[in-house]
């Protein structure tokens, strides 16, 4: 059984797997849907969940820097809602500040164009996430 971590975004999500060890994160997608139809972004993960043996989501939660819940966090727990009901799997949430700005830091340190870094942004912010949950289950 693997864990799923997961970036939202308002017309994304990133994707990415663990293996069966749970000890190392991969990027696994990026998922495109209608600006903030979550319905649609639903529909295209079961593709995923249906695949794969998925055991718990890691739902990145976008916290403000000074820890507070703002608007996007609370889109984000409605969005774990609608993952729990509608795939009876544990969501559990991750402080996902700065994730994408250390995903972007990584791609220009690797030199990547800024094209290349659009596309895959979304699913290593999720791979960042998903990876601090399982270090954070070793200590």
């Amino acid at each position: 059984m693997k864990y799923l971590g997961l970036d939202l975004g308002t017309r994304t999500i990133g994707v990415s797997i663990s293996d069966n060890t749970k000890t190392i994160a991969t990027t696994y997608d990026t998922i495109h849907f209608e600006e903030e139809d979550y319905n649609e972004a639903i529909s295209k993960l079961s593709t995923i969940i249906e695949k794969e043996p998925i055991e718990k989501i890691i739902l990145g939660l976008p916290k403000n820097m000074n820890g507070t819940i703002g608007p996007r966090a609370l889109v984000t727990l409605e969005f774990k809602k609608k993952l729990e009901e509608t795939f009876k799997i544990p969501v559990e949430m991750q402080d996902e500040r700065l994730s994408t700005k250390e995903a972007s830091g990584y791609m220009i340190k690797a030199d990547m164009s800024r094209k290349k870094r659009k596309k895959k942004i979304d699913s290593l912010a999720a791979n960042i996430i998903l990876q601090t949950y399982l270090d954070k289950r070793k200590e």
